[in-house]
């Protein structure tokens, strides 16, 4: 049975762009991203956890692992967005495709010197598809940091004070 209920939130800055929107979201813009991850299950009885379903600096961990570290301050682009070939050249671009296309990559992380930080997905990177990208990443963290007491009910991306997305539809 699966009694408690817990939320650790976490914010980033990131740039991505919808290129197919019909209007202003295809160009580059930026959001500070609020990412709540849900999580629920039994207390442990004993041990470090004790009394505890998820130690909250443990979903804090996997929080800066999984998004903070890779995602803050960066670009998020799908994978064959036609911006990337003027970031990073035609060859790698193509590299790139072919990688996501035979389904070896899911997500890759970039860091440049020049001071670029680029993230890369497999789908358009709306507010729904990171809910559901990150919640991908995020749940065998979990399940293995509370030793299978505990699993990630939802992740709920806020991209705006007004707006979010959450993955997957729970009903409480």
């Amino acid at each position: 049975m699966k009694n408690f209920t817990i939320m650790r939130q976490l914010e980033i800055d990131a740039a991505h762009r919808v290129p197919e929107h019909g209007s202003k979201c295809r160009a580059l813009h930026g959001h500070r991203y609020k990412i709540e991850a849900h999580c629920r299950g039994e207390l442990a009885q004993e041990g470090e956890q004790g009394g505890m379903l998820l130690d909250f600096s443990f979903l804090k961990e996997g929080l800066i692992m999984h998004i903070h570290d890779p995602c803050d301050h960066g670009l998020i682009l799908r994978f064959d967005d036609a911006l990337l070939t003027g970031l990073i050249g035609p060859t790698r671009f193509k590299d790139i495709q072919l990688q996501f296309q035979d389904g070896i990559k899911t997500w890759e992380e970039y860091s440049w010197n020049e001071g670029l930080k680029l993230y890369l997905i497999r789908t358009v990177p709306t507010a729904e598809n990171l809910a559901q990208h990150w919640y991908e990443r995020l749940q065998q963290f979990v399940k293995d940091r509370s030793d299978g007491r505990a699993t990630l009910a939802k992740l709920r991306v806020h991209e705006t004070p007004n707006c979010w997305a959450e993955y997957p539809f729970v009903v409480d």
